[in-house]
C-alpha cells in the first residue's frame, strides 16, 4: 500500500472520485475525509495524523484555509499550503501580492461603500464587472454596461448581510472568453480557453462553458511560472485574461476543478496529482 493521502473535502465530486477510483493505480492509498469531520486543533491532531499529506479540496476557501492553517500547525503536510490557498481567497489580496511580484493582474478597485462605488465608477470605463472579494465558481459577478443601472445594482450589495460579503470588487470587462490553466507542482498540466455561451455572459470553467485546447504558449508558460514562483508549488487553476499588452491574472483557484479542462485538452491531471503528490512525500 502506497502513502496515506486524505482528500478533505465537503463533498465527492468528479475530481476528487478520479483521485480516489485510481489510486492504487498511482501508488497512493487515498480517501475522503469530510472537512466537516476534523475538529482541529488539539495539538496532536488525532483526526489527520494517519496520513501522510492532506489535499485540501473544500469547496469553500475559508474552511480550506482553516484546516490547512491548523493542520500545518499540528505538523500535517497540505497541499496546497496554508498561505498559498489564504492567498487564493482574498482576490483583493491575492492581486495585490502578485502586483507587487510583478505579476499583471487587471485594473481594479476596492469597494467597501457606495461612495467607493461610485469613485470606481468615474475611474473605470463602462463596461465594469462587479465581484465580491471572497467567493468563487462566477457567483455574484455582474456585468455593468450602463451607468442608469450601476446604482441600482449596488442595491443588492448593500442588502447583503455582513461586511464580509459586501466586499466587491470593480474591474474593467475584458471580453468574453478566459483561459483555465491548470498547474501540478510547477507544471503546467493543461490550458483550455471557454468562452461564453448561451445567454450567460460569464466564462469561466465551473460554468460548463464552450472550451477548446490552447496550444503550447510561452507567454502563458511565463505567466503562470511567476505564479508558482509567488505563491509556492501546488496544485492551482490560475485564471488568464488576454488583454492588447498580453495576458493578466484574473485569480487563481486553490482547488481547482479539472474536468473542463481534462476533457479540452485529453491531459491525465488525475496522474500528474499522483506523481506530484509522490514526489512530495518521497
Amino acid at each position: 500500500m502506497g502513502r496515506k493521502v486524505a482528500v478533505v473535502a465537503d463533498r465527492i465530486g468528479w475530481e476528487e472520485r478520479q483521485l480516489i477510483q485510481r489510486a492504487d493505480e498511482l501508488g497512493l492509498a487515498i480517501e475522503w475525509v469530510n472537512d466537516e469531520s476534523l475538529c482541529l486543533g488539539h495539538l496532536d491532531a488525532p483526526s489527520v495524523r494517519n496520513y501522510d499529506a492532506l489535499l485540501v479540496r473544500s469547496r469553500s476557501y475559508t474552511r480550506g484555509g482553516l484546516v490547512a492553517s491548523l493542520a500545518e500547525a499540528s505538523g500535517a503536510r497540505t497541499v496546497n499550503t496554508a498561505r498559498a490557498i489564504h492567498a487564493c481567497e482574498n482576490k483583493a489580496a491575492l492581486r495585490t501580492v502578485l502586483r507587487t511580484a510583478g505579476v499583471p493582474v487587471p485594473d481594479f478597485r476596492l469597494v467597501l461603500s457606495r461612495r467607493d462605488f461610485e469613485q470606481a465608477l468615474a475611474e473605470l470605463e463602462l463596461p465594469v464587472v462587479l465581484k465580491p472579494v471572497f467567493g468563487g465558481m462566477g457567483k455574484r459577478v455582474t456585468l455593468i454596461r450602463h451607468a442608469d443601472t450601476a446604482q441600482s445594482v449596488y442595491d443588492y450589495v448593500e442588502d447583503l448581510g455582513h461586511a464580509f460579503e459586501q466586499a466587491c470588487l470593480v474591474e474593467p470587462y475584458l471580453g468574453g472568453t478566459s483561459v483555465r490553466c491548470l498547474v501540478v507542482g510547477h507544471e503546467l498540466v493543461g490550458a483550455a480557453e471557454f468562452a461564453s455561451g448561451g445567454t450567460d455572459w460569464r466564462n469561466n470553467a465551473a460554468l460548463g462553458n464552450d472550451s477548446r485546447a490552447v496550444a503550447h504558449d510561452p507567454d502563458v508558460v511565463k505567466i503562470v511560472d511567476a505564479v508558482t514562483a509567488e505563491l509556492g508549488p501546488g496544485i492551482y487553476g490560475v485564471d488568464l485574461f488576454r488583454t492588447a499588452d498580453g495576458y493578466v491574472v484574473n485569480e487563481v483557484n486553490h482547488a481547482p476543478g479539472f474536468r473542463a479542462v481534462a476533457s479540452a485538452t485529453g491531459a491525465d491531471v488525475a496522474s500528474a496529482i499522483g506523481r506530484y503528490l509522490q514526489e512530495l512525500l518521497a
